[in-house]
Parts: structure tokens; C-alpha cells; sequence
């Protein structure tokens, strides 16, 4: 009993020094990349030693995988189910995701390096984002699918693409932000892009060639 009840104590304490080493981590990973960036680096910047930071997490790449994790963990920390909504609220959940991005450099700039990253081969975070985005393309996809259906458009062939572009677009706006943050506005060009691309799916327009004039 004596030691269910040390771990029980102890275990905040723990709880709160991964949390000190991952976000300390995110900066690092952010800021030198996954290759540059050393667990001596994370080390020295919470204070304790290499052997300190295998403890709590066992390796590199386990850490690296804690730091994407703890990115997603925050986008629906706030939300009663823990999980992103379905349906058309959905939509509304990715503007206010990237509002509140804009609140937090740190964490997408980590973000964005190691998606970036993860395209390399044998990169520890491949198979991380490939499995992000198929989960995410899949709810997109049946978010448009549930929107369709309350506004009376039978299924359009533009689902797939919409769903893809939507992704892209909240990924490449994010790269942009970070380079001119005093140019482009996160959260407003993220809602106009991702209500471009639902009106698009829900009210398509004439082919984009109609509005090319002949030379």
C-alpha cells in the first residue's frame, strides 16, 4: 500500500516534467528541425541531463512522436468529447483551430517542420502524418457528405478534392504565417479559404478556364 501511495504522489510531479521536456522539445524540433535538433538540446533547456530526458520518454523518436501527439492533444483539449466534432461543425472547428494557432508559434512551427520533414525516406514521423491524414481526409470527407445532404446537393464528384484542398490549405497557410506573420492573417485567411472551398463543393461555378481570355 505504502507504494501504490508514493506512485500516486509522485506521479503529478512526473506528469508536469514531460510536459516541461516536450515543450521543450517543440522548440527545439521547431527551430533546428528534427536532425539538427539533439535530446542534449531539450536537456539543457529544462535543466536536467541526456539520461534525464531517456528516462521520461526512451528515445528520440519516441519523443518526437510525444511532441506531434501533444500538438494534437491540444487542438481539442477543450472539447467535451476530446475529439474534433463530425458533421458541418466541423468546418467551423478547423477556423477557430487556426485562430487559436495564432496564439501558439511554438507548437505549429514544430508542426510544420516535421510534416515537412516526414516526406524523407525512413523519416520517424512518416507514418505519423501519413495516418493523420487519412483519418482527417476521411472526416472532412464525411463532414461534406453530411453538409451535402442537409442543403439538397447529391454527392458531387468535387468531395475528394475539396476535402484534400482544405487540408492543404490550413497546412500551407500555417508555412506562410510563420515566414510573414505582420503580412498574412492566420485565422482570416484560413476561414476564407476553407468557405471558398465548401461554397465551391455545395454551389460550383463555371470552369476556372471560362475565365481565361485568349491571347
Amino acid at each position: 500500500m505504502a507504494d501504490s501511495d508514493q506512485t500516486v504522489r509522485v506521479r503529478p510531479a512526473t506528469l508536469a516534467k514531460r510536459e516541461q521536456i516536450l515543450k521543450a522539445a517543440i522548440e527545439i524540433f521547431g527551430n533546428k528541425g528534427s536532425t539538427n535538433g539533439t535530446l542534449a538540446d531539450v536537456a539543457e533547456q529544462v535543466g536536467i541531463t541526456h539520461a534525464g530526458v531517456l528516462h521520461h520518454f526512451g528515445s528520440k523518436q519516441k519523443l518526437l512522436l510525444e511532441v506531434l501527439a501533444y500538438r494534437d492533444q491540444a487542438d481539442v483539449a477543450e472539447l467535451a468529447k476530446k475529439h474534433i466534432p463530425d458533421g458541418p461543425e466541423l468546418f467551423l472547428h478547423l477556423v477557430r483551430t487556426a485562430l487559436a494557432n495564432e496564439k501558439r508559434p511554438g507548437i505549429v512551427q514544430a508542426y510544420t517542420v516535421l510534416s515537412a520533414e516526414s516526406v524523407t525516406d525512413e523519416h520517424p514521423a512518416r507514418q505519423f502524418f501519413e495516418d493523420r491524414y487519412t483519418t482527417l481526409r476521411r472526416e472532412v470527407t464525411a463532414a461534406f457528405h453530411e453538409l451535402c445532404a442537409q442543403e439538397g446537393v447529391h454527392d458531387p464528384a468535387t468531395i475528394a478534392s475539396a476535402s484534400a484542398s482544405i487540408l492543404a490549405v490550413m497546412d500551407g497557410l500555417q508555412l506562410q504565417w510563420l515566414l510573414h506573420p505582420g503580412i498574412v492573417d492566420l485565422g482570416e485567411a484560413s476561414a476564407f479559404a476553407i468557405q471558398a472551398i465548401v461554397n465551391a463543393v455545395l454551389h460550383p461555378g463555371p470552369p476556372l478556364q471560362t475565365y481565361v481570355r485568349p491571347s
